[in-house]
């Protein structure tokens, strides 16, 4: 198995925002990999620098040192492989939700008419036919989350990134998008990189689940192979003994971690 995506050694830093202050190194020293096909979720403390690692592996972000890989070649400025679904809807409210799903398509050049059949294709895939002519504030919360999820994959990407999709959504919503996902991810097995301080979450979505320890110098403790059958439903899964022995063996990784971070944050 080919890999898709990979940090080697990246380390990000940010500059000082005055003089009595030392520069932030918020990722130090990270390598972790992404197979071709296989779906990885980051688990790590509110704070910790997923985020950053995820836009690294976007291009919109330089690695201070180290490099990162897209099958196989040094990234060298936007990913072009990848789509990238961010925690905030990025839905232009002056847009249908058709408008909004082939976007992507249209600025890429494709042609209207394709566009519009891609389109068509994608609004039936998420469930949307009936919302096309809808502008965002019209839709719900995981309506709104649909279409991302759509605008993101229409372009085809060999890699999905995905940051914190779902944390806005309360819990039954979430369960909804979280299988609508492994259900569109199950036909065309994308490289996944999916960040999310849920733990249970990344356990019900993942084949493997890396775990970043406590900021500043953010770096991989540890990384779980997630060995429930597939296909899933993340709330039956969940209920399995495999799942609660999986849930306690990262947790007590995780928790000392969790707890540094809150640390941080009440000093």
């Amino acid at each position: 198995m080919s890999v898709a995506l990979r940090f080697e050694q990246v380390s990000v830093s940010f500059p000082p925002r005055n003089r009595s202050e030392a520069s932030w190194r918020a990722v130090a020293n990270t390598t972790l990999s992404v197979d071709e096909g296989e779906f990885v979720s980051v688990v790590g403390p509110t704070g910790c620098g997923k985020s950053t690692l995820l836009n690294v592996a976007a291009g919109l972000l330089a690695p201070s040192s180290g490099e990162v890989r897209v099958f196989g070649e040094p990234l060298m400025s936007l990913n072009r492989h990848a789509g990238y679904m961010f925690q905030a809807d990025a839905l232009l409210p002056w847009k249908t939700t058709a408008e909004n799903i082939g976007l992507g398509l249209m600025l890429a050049g494709v042609p209207a008419r394709e566009t519009a059949e891609q389109t068509r294709h994608w609004l039936a895939k998420v469930g949307l036919t009936h919302a096309a002519e809808r502008y965002p504030h019209q839709l719900s919360g995981g309506m709104k989350k649909r279409v991302g999820m759509a605008q993101a994959l229409i372009v085809n990407p060999k890699i999905l990134l995905m940051d914190e999709p779902f944390s806005a959504l309360d819990v039954q919503t979430r369960q909804l998008m979280e299988n609508e996902l492994l259900a569109l991810w199950q036909n065309d097995r994308k490289s996944v990189l999916f960040i999310t301080h849920d733990l249970e979450e990344a356990i019900s979505l993942s084949d493997r689940v890396i775990v970043l320890s406590a900021g500043p110098d953010t770096h991989p403790i540890g990384e779980f192979l997630i060995d429930l059958q597939r296909p899933r439903d993340v709330a039956e899964i969940r209920l399995t003994p495999r799942f609660v022995e999986l849930h306690e063996h990262i947790w007590r990784v995780l928790r000392g971690e969790v707890l540094k971070g809150y640390a941080q944050t009440v000093s």
